[in-house]
């Protein structure tokens, strides 16, 4: 992990934008994998599971005794684990929700907002090598609290065909029944255009890898998407009150998932920083995805020292966080001065797993400096919202005139005839 001065940074992180890598050969390889899909429906999904997946599926949705298997190959610490965390989510994203709204502007007009909820959504799962339960807590919980009437997960399969009981076990725990092996660009082709199998949805929301972000780019406008996700990340901002081991910990936490996840250490004090970084070598060595996490942090690594608090968060909001840790004395008198991040920890024990699993907020968070114009997941996610007018006859009669003046401005002489009609029928 380096560390380095704040300009010193910025410099860098200039250079590491000119050399992104070009995604063409990746987007020629999703494409093809979208066109593919639209051509031959399940056909497609069968032959690239086997290719990518190595599995010889034969049928595409997870039967009820899959489920039932599932049931049996879970413990109960797991269950209880997993009750607790679907309470605390649901407690949360129940305040996020919206109701429709109506006014009388004046006699005769009445105005206001309906919110209704998306009819279909399709979820993402990551699958295969690892199992996340809590993604699926995460993005189901909000679309069935925005009463979404049709909700679908993909997946990828395990080598044995079958999906990780722990994730079917979750979704069957939320009442989803509806879960397909399916993983990859392929999932997401179908979820956007439909097979003979899998319904097309309005909304597609989860985390998956490279391929399913830019399979998500390439079919936003025909459906809806959550956000293209990129590598994960975690800020921390801290002094000399944060315990060094603590602030390590928290970075490992987050450089296990990729070896592109970006860790941030900022504080004004070099010595911690020196500590910290101590602290990093000596944990990762018992952690099982060490070489994810030394690549991580060799690569995408940062301990920045900034010059005063001021410095401390102009840095932040410019990095915009997916995750930001405030381990500062006082930290939620900071509050105000964080302007773009996805998440916020505050304190020395709101550690970023926390929210990741049981706090309940959102995980599915905006990264890649998203933060600056998008928010974490949540049940507005899932809902819509149409304007409602509603004139009378001399409300409209005494509105005609504007409304006839500002068509004709712009040329459009359709829409003042609408108003010229209801006027003149009325005068005759």
């Amino acid at each position: 992990m380096k560390i380095l001065t704040a300009d010193a940074y910025l410099k860098e992180e200039l250079n590491m934008m000119e050399e992104q890598p070009d995604n063409q050969s990746l987007d020629e390889t999703v494409i093809e994998i979208i066109q593919k899909v639209r051509q031959e429906g399940d056909q497609a999904l069968y032959n690239y599971t086997k290719t990518f997946d190595g599995v010889k599926l034969t049928e595409l949705l997870v039967s009820e005794g899959e489920f039932t298997e599932a049931t049996n190959l879970v413990d109960e610490a797991f269950l209880q684990s997993l009750k607790q965390a679907k309470r605390n989510i649901e407690e949360f994203h129940h305040m996020q929700l919206e109701k429709s709204w109506f006014y009388n502007k004046s006699p005769g007009i009445t105005l206001g907002q309906m919110v209704t909820p998306m009819q279909r959504a399709g979820i993402y799962i990551p699958g295969g090598k690892a199992a996340y339960p809590s993604s699926v807590l995460m993005n189901v919980i909000p679309a069935k609290l925005a009463q979404v009437e049709e909700i679908a997960i993909v997946t990828p399969p395990q080598k044995n065909g079958k999906v990780n009981p722990h994730v079917l076990v979750a979704a069957k725990m939320l009442g989803v029944d509806t879960v397909y092996k399916v993983g990859g660009a392929q999932a997401i082709a179908a979820l956007a255009y439909g097979t003979e199998t899998i319904n097309k949805v309005d909304k597609i929301v989860g985390p998956g890898n490279a391929y399913v972000a830019r399979a998500k780019k390439w079919v936003f406008g025909d459906v809806a998407i959550d956000m293209i996700a990129g590598p994960s990340e975690i800020c921390i901002a801290a002094d000399a009150s944060a315990p060094p081991a603590y602030i390590a910990a928290d970075l490992l936490s987050q450089a296990e998932h990729d070896e592109r996840a970006r860790t941030f250490l900022i504080t004004t004090d070099t010595e911690l920083a020196e500590k910290v970084k101590a602290e990093l070598y000596k944990q990762v060595e018992g952690l099982e995805r060490k070489d994810i996490i030394k690549a991580a942090l060799e690569n995408y690594g940062h301990s920045i020292i900034t010059k005063d608090e001021k410095e401390t968060f102009e840095l932040i909001n410019h990095i915009a966080p997916e995750h930001l840790e405030l381990m500062l004395e006082n930290a939620t008198d900071k509050l105000p001065f964080v302007k773009n991040a996805g998440a916020i920890f505050l304190g020395n024990y709101s550690p970023e797993p926390l929210g990741d699993y049981v706090a309940g907020p959102n995980h599915t968070l905006p990264t890649s400096g998203t933060a600056t114009f998008s928010s974490p997941l949540g049940v507005y996610d899932f809902l819509k919202r149409s304007s409602i007018i509603n004139y009378s006859q001399e409300a409209l009669l005494k509105a005609a005139d504007p409304i006839i003046c500002l068509a004709e401005t712009e040329g459009l002489t359709a829409h003042a005839n609408a108003i010229y009609l209801r006027r003149d029928e009325n005068n005759a």
